[in-house]
């Protein structure tokens, strides 16, 4: 935080039903503004039905895993890739 200003990040809803996205980062003082100055910027020609700013240090991720192992959640046997299927079966 530089002079009171904090990054934020601003997240769009484009449509009812769908997800929100992230759509950019700014500076602002507070949430209030922060929300007003994200209206302004990134949704000011209707593009969104809802839009969220949140400080960027609140956010908090995985680092992402070379083997996609969050994907399986560890749980190797939901993928079905080392069972032997009988021939009599036929395609799958």
């Amino acid at each position: 935080m530089k002079d009171g200003w904090q990054l934020w990040e601003v997240f769009v809803r484009a449509n009812r039903g769908l997800s929100h996205v992230h759509v950019g980062s700014l500076h602002a003082s507070d949430a209030a503004s922060a929300l007003q100055n994200g209206e302004s910027l990134y949704a000011r020609r209707g593009e969104g039905v809802s839009i969220w700013v949140v400080e960027s240090n609140l956010i908090h991720a995985a680092a992402p895993y070379e083997d996609n192992s969050v994907e399986a959640g560890g749980k190797a046997y939901r993928h079905p890739t080392f069972y032997e299927i009988p021939d009599e079966v036929g395609h799958m």
